[in-house]
């Protein structure tokens, strides 16, 4: 099983940037702990991680070139603002897990509404940066039913 964890913008930023909201690990930190649980799981994981929209579509597109078997997405701020990454991961038809660190639910009024969350087959948020291991769970879980 081929997944791939894309990450929006800022994540490059996460240890430095708000801190009191996404912790002090790093990205390459949060690389290193999904790699970990993927090889643990059996499952091979790469990493995708831009600061611009049209760069993560492509991504998404090159997944489905790839025959990539599920996606993990944080979306970041595309998350309340793209349909760009909706129409993607649509018309891809990956099976794909959003993840946020935090709970948007919790924050901002704007943070609520996720335009990806329509094309994706679960959410985990609030469970820092342990979400993502949820979401490969998720993913290897659902290949495993699906054989």
């Amino acid at each position: 099983m081929n997944i791939l964890v894309i990450n929006g913008p800022n994540m490059n930023m996460l240890g430095i940037r708000q801190p009191e909201i996404y912790g002090r690990a790093t990205y390459e930190d949060l690389k290193a702990m999904i790699s970990a649980e993927a090889e643990r799981l059996g499952v091979q994981v790469s990493f995708f991680q831009s600061n611009h929209e049209g760069a993560l579509v492509d991504a998404i597109q090159q997944a489905y070139l790839d025959k990539v078997d599920g996606i993990i997405i944080n979306p970041a701020a595309y998350t309340h603002t793209s349909v760009a990454l909706l129409d993607a991961v649509k018309a891809v038809g990956i099976p794909t897990v959003e993840v946020h660190i935090s709970d948007p639910d919790s924050r901002e009024e704007f943070r609520h509404v996720s335009y990806v969350r329509q094309a994706c087959i679960a959410t985990v948020k609030g469970r820092g940066l342990e979400g993502y291991l949820e979401a490969l769970r998720l993913l290897r879980d659902r290949a495993k039913t699906q054989l």
